[in-house]
């Protein structure tokens, strides 16, 4: 491809829901951006970021290469809020210009040299501009054909040809990478998700992210009764995770001795719940001390004897905050197909000393009582522990 005809490299973003957003859609708009600069922050480059109407436009310094330009659209793609993510050509707002120019995207295609069935797709947000939308199909369609050979078919074209009429310039591309979707990560507030090494909690807390939360991350430690072999891994799931939000803080509560003393309380049956509302009120206190608003787990309804809907009742019961749980209706192959396409499966399957194994009693209560918690929290004074617990924190940075 000839620069000269293509004119300049450049990515086009398309937003997803911050559009319905109404008179609220400035204040998204405004989050999204500083997030996509920020997350470019990394790329070393020297970016222009602009918002227009419904989109948003990438321009790359002068000289900048097509592989710069890929770059930059493949790590904008992981930020929430954006469906679409288009590395584009700026050319000038003439019809003769977007025509070269989409004569030379298509040459050296693959699918070009198949005798692949094609398609433009015109849209003016510039109604000033001379030609109608259909119109500009037809003219650079036209002249596609005649330049290759290629049939049209407009209702299941192997290759499209895009054209966006902006107001200083026309955008042409083919193809494009699916965004994240969701809402700008930090429009909706912050959280606290309460992070094993599973499967599970990793996908939870994307989630959450992916509505707009930005989230802290909370993990109970073994220590001293297992090595540091899960702290390792919740690190390594919110290393992965952070590319979507950036910022990623990790919190670790070294939490054996207490699980000891639930131990101690000679409720075996109830031990689980017990450790369960316990790792809450902790979550709450930490929530407290860095302004978190809600907490989140990895819960799906059902999937383990904790997750009854008795026990997770009495799991919210522990707690003033939200307990918010993304996954509570999904199963075990949905939340492993996720984690597989988010990149954490392979972390959260490697082996580790989990803390859970600790307490692993021959038959576990499926219907907890909440005063029978209740008295074993009682016993263990389990207000005052966990403060002592959220003191006894540590923040491993990222």
């Amino acid at each position: 491809m000839t620069m000269s005809a293509l004119g300049e490299p450049c990515v086009l973003l398309k937003l997803g829901e911050i559009v319905l957003k109404g008179k609220n859609r400035e204040l998204f708009e405004r989050r999204l951006i500083s997030n996509i600069r920020e997350a470019l922050q990394e790329l070393g480059l020297k970016l222009d970021v602009r918002r227009r109407h419904g989109v948003v436009a990438i321009f790359l310094p002068p000289g900048a290469t097509v592989e710069e330009s890929e770059a930059v659209a493949r790590r904008v793609a992981d930020v929430p809020g954006l469906v679409w993510i288009h590395p584009a050509w700026r050319v000038a707002k003439d019809p003769d210009s977007v025509l070269k120019a989409g004569i030379e995207l298509f040459r050296d295609r693959e699918e070009v040299k198949r005798g692949a069935a094609f398609a433009v797709r015109s849209r003016r947000r510039d109604k000033r501009f001379p030609m109608r939308s259909n119109e500009l199909d037809r003219f650079v369609g036209g002249a596609i054909n005649d330049e290759y050979g290629l049939p049209v078919d407009l209702r299941n074209p192997e290759l499209t040809l895009s054209i966006e009429v902006d107001r200083d310039e026309v955008f042409v591309f083919t193809g494009g990478i699916p965004g994240q979707g969701g809402l700008p990560v930090g429009s909706s507030g912050r959280a606290l998700v309460l992070m094993s090494g599973g499967i599970d909690s990793p996908v939870a807390a994307y989630r959450m992210m992916r509505r707009g939360l930005h989230v802290d991350f909370l993990h109970f430690s073994g220590i001293p009764f297992t090595t540091s072999e899960s702290i390792y891994k919740a690190y390594a799931l919110v290393r992965k995770l952070d590319r979507f939000q950036g910022r990623s803080r990790l919190w670790v509560v070294p939490f054996g001795k207490a699980q000891q003393s639930i131990r101690s309380s000679g409720q075996d049956r109830l031990a689980v719940i017990a450790q369960r509302r316990l790792m809450l009120k902790t979550a709450e206190e930490v929530a407290h001390r860095i302004r978190a608003s809600a907490l989140v787990t990895g819960d799906a309804l059902g999937q383990v004897s904790s997750q009854t809907l008795t026990n997770i009742t009495a799991q919210d019961h522990a707690v003033e905050l939200p307990i918010l749980r993304p996954l509570i209706g999904w199963d075990k192959t949905e939340i492993m197909a996720e984690a597989r396409r988010l990149g954490t499966l392979e972390i959260s399957e490697l082996p580790d000393e989990d803390c859970c194994s600790l307490l692993a009693p021959k038959r576990a209560e499926t219907r907890a009582k909440i005063e029978d918690l209740k008295q074993i929290e009682k016993r263990l004074d389990a207000e005052e522990l966990a403060v002592q617990l959220a003191d006894s924190i540590q923040e491993y940075t990222l």
